[in-house]
């Protein structure tokens, strides 16, 4: 099994495939998986699965085609700048110190270096 990897795309962000059948493609990121370095990204990479009738804990369920996204590698991926909507932003964390109630707490913010804008 692979090392966990952090990954700097999260959950929300909207992507461009850069690479693939579905090649400049936008959508956003419904899910990440850093066990295996891949996400899946709405409307990119669907593949149509055949699912066989039978009987399940909640009633009968019909069978058929089914079309699903499958998960792409994160590599396959850039994130798009919210401001100008160009592809190939890096991402910084900007840490603030805010002070609530005489308690001091660190909050951190994903920021697009292009634009500065929050992710």
């Amino acid at each position: 099994m692979a090392d966990k990897k952090k990954m700097k795309i999260k959950k929300g962000d909207t992507v461009k495939v850069l690479t693939g059948k579905d090649r400049n493609s936008i959508g956003k990121v419904i899910a990440v998986y850093p066990e295996t370095e891949r996400v899946l990204v709405e409307g990119v990479n669907r593949v149509t699965r055949h699912t066989k009738a039978g009987q399940s804990a909640r009633g009968t369920r019909t069978g058929g085609l089914v079309v699903q996204e499958a998960a792409i590698h994160v590599s396959n991926v850039a994130v798009v700048d919210p401001d100008d909507k160009k592809v190939g932003t890096r991402i910084k964390t900007r840490v603030e110190t805010v002070e609530r109630d005489g308690r001091t707490k660190t909050v951190r913010t994903r920021v697009a270096v292009r634009s500065g804008k929050d992710l």
